[in-house]
């Protein structure tokens, strides 16, 4: 079969060539060469000043104005500095002296208010104030304490002991006398010889657990408030 040629061969050749440019490489061939004439004169590529306009005769003209109808000139008034002075010389408060402090024979002395002798510190308005970050600072310790506390009774309430109501503590009173007298009839019931030593072991069964009884029923007799663990 004949190889295949595409149609668009030709469009394809063509738009290549189109884009391709002369001396893209080499550059051109001739290139123009500058005038000896142009040469780079000195002082040629500084700033230019704008040309001095001629002033006729020495005169220069004034912006017109005209004042306006509420303008008023002012007047200087001669005044007598000397007499002034001496006014306020007169009238004015005389200069405290600034208080000093000698320490040592010689007459060494220097100020005494930037010296930290004089109490000024105290007389201040905010002195011996706590400080607000001190106090904002102290409620958020106590508030911090409070809620330490309060979680700390949350846990001992849930690991505190079930105090017994009243009928509760009845109740178990009477169930325990019921054991009891129940203890004591099989007690009581038992033979007066006792040669073998299930009868010994019976007895002495019967005897421990009338003991646990009683001191049972008389500790609750006893307390009024009973707690039991949980």
């Amino acid at each position: 079969p004949l190889r295949y040629i595409s149609k668009l061969r030709a469009l394809v050749k063509h738009e290549a060539e189109k884009n391709k440019s002369q001396w893209k490489t080499m550059g051109p061939a001739k290139v123009a060469v500058p005038s000896p004439n142009d040469f780079l004169q000195k002082h040629s590529k500084e700033p230019k000043l704008a040309p001095r306009k001629i002033e006729q005769d020495g005169y220069k003209s004034l912006p017109l104005s005209v004042p306006q109808r509420t303008y008023r000139p002012v007047i200087q008034i001669k005044k007598n500095f000397i007499k002034k002075n001496a006014v306020a010389v007169i009238t004015g408060e005389p200069k405290k002296p600034r208080p000093f402090c000698v320490d040592t024979r010689q007459g060494d002395k220097y100020l005494l208010e930037p010296s930290g002798l004089v109490p000024k510190y105290i007389k201040k308005k905010n002195y011996g104030v706590t400080p607000k970050y001190v106090t904002r600072r102290n409620e958020e310790m106590k508030r911090e304490e409070e809620e330490r506390e309060a979680r700390a009774l949350e846990e001992l309430k849930k690991k505190a002991m079930k105090c017994l109501s009243e009928e509760e503590r009845t109740n178990i009173l009477k169930a325990l006398k019921k054991n009891w007298e129940e203890l004591n009839r099989a007690f009581q019931g038992l033979p007066v010889l006792t040669d073998t030593r299930y009868k010994k072991l019976h007895k002495e069964e019967l005897e421990l657990k009338l003991k646990q009884l009683e001191h049972d029923i008389d500790a609750i007799e006893k307390h009024k408030d009973v707690y039991i663990a949980n």
